[in-house]
This record gives C-alpha cells, structure tokens and sequence, in this order.
C-alpha cells in the first residue's frame, strides 16, 4: 500500500521540525539552550532548471550557489506553484497553493473585463477573476518567524501588491526596494537611479543586484548573533550579482 500523499503545509511543517531538531541535536551532550536554525532564501525570477552548475550548466558558472548545495539539499523534483510570477510568490510567502488565496494570475494582468484592451489580448484563453494583492489575512512565514523571536528582512523585487501591502505589512522588518513593480522600471533600470521609493540611489555605476545582495550581506552580519530571516528576492537580468554566484 502506497503511504498517504503529504500537503504543502504538512510538508513545510515537517521540514521545519526537522530544522530544528537538527540544530538541537547538536547540543544534545551540553547544557547550553538549542540555538534556533537562521534561514537565508534566494529567490530568482525566472532562472531556468539547469541554469546553475549545480544542477547542471556548463555555461553558467555559478561557485557559491555550487558551494551552498553541496552543503545543504537539493531539491531535483521541486515545481513552482504558478508558471507566472505573482502566485508563485504569494505562495511561497504564505505555504498556500495560489488558487486556495484567489491569487492566480501575476499582479497586473488583466481581469475578464479589460481583458480585451490589455496587450495581452490575443491570449487564447481569458483570465479568471483574482485578487491583486497577497491577502493581508494570509500568514506569512516571515509573520511566523518574527513572532518566534526571528529578526526579517527582505530585498528585491516583491510584486505582491500595492502600497499597505508591502514587506513591511506582510511580517518583514526591513525592506531594502520591495513595492508593487514587477522589476526595475526606473531611469537607470538595473542601475542607479532605481526610482524605487523603497531603495535609495546609489553611487553612479552600482549594479541593483550588487546593492541587494550587499544589503543582504549586511543585515547577515548585524544579526549573526540572533536567529534572522534574510530573503533576497532577484529579478532575471543581464549580468547577476557576483556575490550570489550566478
């Protein structure tokens, strides 16, 4: 008999109990208090499958992504849970499949209505009617993890809804450029000037997924001393960022 198929959520739980039972069986021989795991994500918009050597390329050479999994786990039967951007994020954000938060189209695309003056109207197919925002009611895992004590920060690109629906409404301390644009429409696109209302200029010449990953870089180090949630959301791009291997 096959064992019972797991949900998302029974699963995130359990890999989570997991976590944590790891890092305290390191301090199983001590008296010291079980030090909780800190969790740094990397998100990025549209890579492809094998476009990491670790999985696979031989184009892209990708050292500390390559270095991170040879550490940790690698998942090679993973799926997103939308082929558009926003459900897939929403998603992840709150440990629901898109269609159960109404969220099954990327924020910005057109609804039934306007569908037919919206330039993707040659679609075969009609949207259904979605919410435009990840709902405020949702849990967020950032939410979950400040609650138990966790310090949450978030950098890039977010597309989770308008204004009161942005990282910082959604459970996360520190936003370094997440609003509701779905990349980096601003004069200077991947360079400064970002006119982002969430990201600052820089110096003339800085590369936006150098500034983020440094930004993550150094919430990392303010907080190596207490449990953190560092998420470092990328749009695709000509050149990555060096710091994050690809």
């Amino acid at each position: 008999m096959n064992p019972p198929k797991q949900t998302r959520r029974q699963f995130l739980k359990q890999l989570g109990l997991t976590a944590i039972s790891v890092a305290a069986s390191k301090n199983i021989f001590s008296c010291a208090k079980p030090q909780k795991p800190n969790f740094v994500f990397i998100l990025v918009d549209d890579l492809g499958w094998t476009d990491l050597g670790c999985f696979g390329s031989t184009f892209y050479e990708t050292p500390n992504i390559n270095h991170l999994a040879s550490e940790g786990m690698r998942f090679t039967d993973a799926y997103a849970a939308c082929p558009v951007c926003s459900p897939t994020r929403a998603s992840i954000m709150a440990g629901k499949y898109p269609a159960r938060m109404n969220t099954t189209d990327w924020f910005g695309a057109p609804q039934p209505e306007t569908a037919k003056n919206h330039w993707t109207r040659n679609k075969p197919l009609l949207p259904a009617p979605y919410i435009e925002h990840l709902p405020l009611e949702e849990v967020t895992v950032a939410e979950t993890l400040k609650q138990n004590g966790y310090a949450t920060f978030f950098a890039g690109k977010w597309h989770l809804g308008r204004e009161g629906f942005y990282p910082e409404n959604q459970g996360f301390d520190i936003n370094k450029g997440g609003w509701e644009r779905g990349g980096p429409y601003g004069r200077g696109k991947y360079f400064t000037p970002y006119d982002n209302p969430r990201l600052s200029d820089g110096p003339e010449g800085e590369h936006l997924p150098d500034r983020l990953a440094s930004e993550t870089c150094r919430f990392i180090e303010a907080h190596k001393e207490k449990p953190f949630l560092a998420y470092l959301s990328l749009r695709e791009s000509g050149r990555q960022s060096r710091r994050c291997g690809s």
